[in-house]
């Protein structure tokens, strides 16, 4: 008992060691004043695994203002400022905080149940929670270094940790993952107390191991452009044994509860009044057109077919009220009704602006139900006022300047599509790996010519077919995959389309303000950032594409993580209407241009750090390999 509290207490000051010490569910317990049978193993990794829910204060802060702007989920909304380069101290600081204490309790199991190995005090299972929490350490690590960059390998030991570069980080997890994983003993059985302790899989070690090897495969992927050799050979042996997480039984995923403020609340904050959550502009270019699925065909209501445009309509120009200094294929645009077709899954996440009679419209707020708005001169006069009912726009983040300004009804958070109710009231379970991503990564492995158990085609298609499940749209699968239509970014469906779209397409629209009929050839974006901007509709652009869908709303950090090591999917860039000091290279000459200097790539170090640990602060921006910056790439990031 006396070791265990002398190694726990490194990084923690003594009042999160306290803490750490208790049942999410039960009363705070000194842990100096426990007895060796209260201070249980299962107690801390429950405690780890909870506190990763993040709680309302922190999910706002890390998982929807750097992860969902920098993975491009939703509109980046407090006042722009991750997707313009920029970077909030205490943001991060909460996040460091937190992410070490969950460490740090994932770190005290282990310790804990090697002391009553080694004093005769341990259980049957004892072992097997040992590997459970490395394979759950394994994550929280990734997921650390994925978001800041070099971290410490060797933390909570009783020693100052020592800062390692990110290869050094991925490889110890590699080792982690497949040593724990295969120490795992599926023969062993557990007491239903000890079952509750395990909020994810209640101590179900055949899906832990499942987990593992995915969670293996998908950090092996990770190194795809920087260490192909390294990225394979992990990848072949976690993925040869077919034991990986196959369908929805299996999802890691971990039940949000209800009217709650802690840890277990949901991650998109019901109880926010200003928090819209606003439908990104990259995830509308990729569904609108997609699939072949018109949207009279999943819509219930005249009033809502009525809306629906003809397939060749652009919607309605606004050239002195919408931005054009951005390669976002809508620039300039507004559209004026809902799409003709759209992804089916679209549906399911965002709501229809006005669609009142929906019971999973998030109105939560004045701005919420507001679905209008006047368009002003540069005297303040009202041009126009534009009605957003029953229509389907995104707004573009980055530098607006003067133009936000006439533009009252594009910062109405009612005007634009938000994230349905039901994914912020706490009825859902929060997913970390769902079946999808495993599919789509054995189709990436497939294609790039590893050895999988599946080919990349049917692995493809069988993520979708995951995906389709889960938001109950699987009527619409045969028409999906069968569809070569191209969405705004170039890019279709079915497998076996690889016909590259052409440099544009020509689309009617009229004149906002005057009426006036015409058409226009609207250019398919240039994606710089893969194969120079050569392919738009390829076999990986579409895997990318689809892992991208599939993994919204829940996997922000993973579809960053995707751009960063592939730029794909497209990306459009942020809006320089203005130039933006924290986006120096990014102006209004280079706009159609792709740049990882235009996105943002990790998240910097919290001051803290600094403050308290320089030595340790400095090893860690040495080993970063640049400056301590948003800016900076991370290791195996595309450079």
């Amino acid at each position: 008992m006396k070791s265990i509290l002398k190694k726990s207490c490194l990084v923690l000051t003594a009042t999160m060691m306290l803490a750490s010490c208790k049942k999410f569910d039960e009363i705070n317990q000194n842990p100096f004043a426990a007895s060796p049978s209260q201070v249980e193993t299962e107690y801390f990794l429950n405690n780890s695994i909870i506190g990763a829910q993040q709680d309302p204060g922190l999910s706002e802060r890390m998982f929807i203002l750097y992860w969902v702007v920098g993975g491009r989920a939703f509109q980046d909304e407090d006042g722009e400022t991750f997707s313009q380069g920029d970077f909030v101290d205490d943001w991060a600081g909460e996040y460091y905080r937190q992410s070490s204490q969950w460490q740090n309790n994932a770190n005290t199991a282990i310790q804990i149940a090697n002391d009553q190995i080694a004093n005769g005090t341990s259980k049957p299972y004892t072992q097997n929670l040992i590997q459970v929490a490395r394979i759950w350490r394994a994550y929280l690590m990734s997921e650390f270094a994925d978001t800041f960059g070099p971290m410490p390998i060797n933390a909570f030991q009783g020693t100052n940790p020592e800062f390692k570069d990110v290869k050094s980080v991925y490889y110890y997890i590699f080792d982690e993952l497949k040593d724990a994983s295969s120490k795992l003993d599926l023969t062993v059985t557990n007491t239903d107390a000890v079952k509750k302790e395990d909020p994810a899989y209640s101590y179900d070690y055949a899906k832990w191991r499942k987990y593992a090897n995915s969670l293996r495969m998908r950090l092996a992927m990770r190194l795809s452009e920087v260490d192909a050799q390294k990225a394979q050979s992990e990848f072949e042996d976690a993925a040869k044994g077919s034991d990986f997480i196959k369908d929805a039984s299996e999802m890691f995923s971990v039940a949000e509860r209800p009217n709650e403020y802690n840890p277990l609340a949901s991650v998109f904050r019901k109880e926010s009044s200003w928090m819209g959550l606003p439908i990104s502009a990259t995830y509308n270019n990729l569904v609108v057109n997609l699939g072949s699925i018109k949207s009279a065909d999943q819509l219930s209501s005249a009033d809502l077919k009525a809306a629906v445009v003809p397939k060749d309509w652009m919607g309605q120009q606004y050239t002195e009220y919408f931005p054009t200094k951005t390669n976002d294929p809508m620039k300039g645009f507004w559209l004026n009704g809902l799409p003709y077709s759209i992804d089916p899954r679209a549906y399911k996440i965002f709501s229809i602006p006005g669609n009142l009679t929906d019971p999973n419209y998030p109105a939560l707020g004045d701005s919420f139900v507001k679905f209008d708005g006047p368009l002003q001169d540069a005297d303040k006069k009202k041009v126009k006022t534009l009605n957003a009912k029953y229509t389907w726009n995104a707004k573009a983040d980055g530098e607006w300047a003067g133009i936000v300004t006439r533009n009252q009804p594009i910062v109405t958070n009612g005007c634009k599509p938000l994230l349905n109710l039901v994914y912020r009231t706490g009825n859902k379970r929060r997913i970390f790996f769902a079946p999808w991503e495993t599919y789509f990564l054995l189709a990436e492995a497939a294609e790039r010519g590893w050895s999988s158990p599946v080919s990349a085609k049917t692995a493809y298609e069988t993520g979708i077919e995951k995906s389709f499940e889960y938001f109950d749209v699987t009527n619409n699968l045969t028409t999906y995959l069968a569809s070569t239509d191209y969405n705004r970014a170039g890019t279709s469906v079915n497998w076996d389309d690889v016909t590259e779209p052409g440099a544009s397409h020509k689309m009617n629209y009229e004149d906002g303000i005057t009426g006036k009929a015409g058409t226009v050839d609207v250019a398919y974006p240039k994606n710089d950032l893969y194969k120079s901007g050569t392919v738009r509709n390829d076999h990986m652009t579409k895997i990318i594409t689809q892992k991208y869908l599939a993994q919204l709303p829940w996997l922000p950090l993973e579809t960053w993580s995707d751009h960063r090591r592939l730029g794909l999917p497209f990306f459009e860039n942020p809006v320089v209407e203005q130039a933006m000091s924290n986006l120096p290279a990014l102006n209004a000459g280079n706009v159609n241009t792709s740049s990882i200097q235009f996105l943002p790539q990790r998240v910097r170090y919290p001051s803290d750090l600094k403050n308290s640990n320089a030595t340790g602060y400095n090893a860690a921006v040495s080993a970063l390999g640049g400056a301590d910056a948003v800016l900076t790439p991370l290791w195996w990031a595309k450079h």
